[in-house]
């Protein structure tokens, strides 16, 4: 069976990371962008060029139609989905007291209702071949909880409680659900919180400094392999030691 994976949020940071390492391990890889299309176009000829196959597609996950016709057009492509990651995620840091509606069902929709709306756009080939594996991207966050991160850690952890009660219900049907929680990571999401908040977070960190994308695409390629075929509604923490 032919290995194609999908990346939501595939064109930055991680996303691009996991596209790249499950490109060099084999997989025809879906790439998922909705802002960032310069990125996106420049990630899919850069696989192409090393003779992977690669498909640029722009869809909104929190917009199901959307995000279901992209899933669609990379099977037209490639065959069906075999690997999902859900990765497309935002993040703002507010207190509390000052979040608005708005803001918080935008965070639901994206980093939750994203990953309900691919499952369940993948799930019925999955079902029907009694194969498949699926990773959620969530957060350290989403474990312990964070200051003025109230919405984001809230999307997180229920990405934690979707991917442990999922689990469980595929796992008759030989699909694996698994979750990577990243700590501390360099990417543009965190570049917002400057260089002396970023050394403070290094020095926090046991090992001494921050992750990279490739460390967390590292963790999310294992989830997905077959030797990883034992392990099903775990969450894989990557955070250098930070929340231990």
């Amino acid at each position: 069976m032919e290995k194609v994976a999908f990346i939501t949020g595939g064109s930055r940071g991680i996303g691009r990371a996991v596209a790249r390492r499950l490109a060099a391990e084999g997989y025809a890889v879906g790439i998922d962008y909705l802002q960032a299309r310069d990125q996106a176009l420049a990630l899919e000829a850069e696989l192409q060029a090393q003779g992977c196959q690669a498909l640029a597609v722009r869809a909104d996950v929190a917009d199901r139609a959307a995000i279901t016709a992209a899933i669609r057009r990379v099977e037209n492509a490639f065959g069906p989905v075999t690997a999902l990651v859900n990765n497309a995620g935002i993040a703002e840091q507010h207190q509390f007291q000052d979040l608005t509606d708005a803001f918080w069902r935008r965070l639901f929709a994206v980093n939750v209702d994203g990953a309900f709306h691919t499952i369940q756009a993948v799930l019925p080939h999955m079902i029907h071949v009694k194969a498949g594996a699926i990773v959620n991207v969530s957060s350290i966050w989403g474990q312990r909880g964070a200051s003025c991160e109230v919405a984001y850690s809230a999307t997180k952890a229920a990405l934690i409680g979707l991917t442990r009660s999922l689990a469980m219900e595929l796992a008759p049907s030989g699909i694996r659900v698994n979750c990577v929680a990243p700590g501390v990571i360099r990417t543009d999401m965190t570049e917002v919180l400057g260089e002396e908040t970023l050394a403070d977070l290094a020095e926090q960190t046991p090992l001494g400094r921050l992750g990279t994308p490739e460390d967390v695409a590292v963790s999310v390629a294992f989830l997905l392999r077959e030797e990883a075929g034992f392990v099903t509604g775990q969450v894989l923490t990557a955070d250098g030691g930070f929340i231990v």
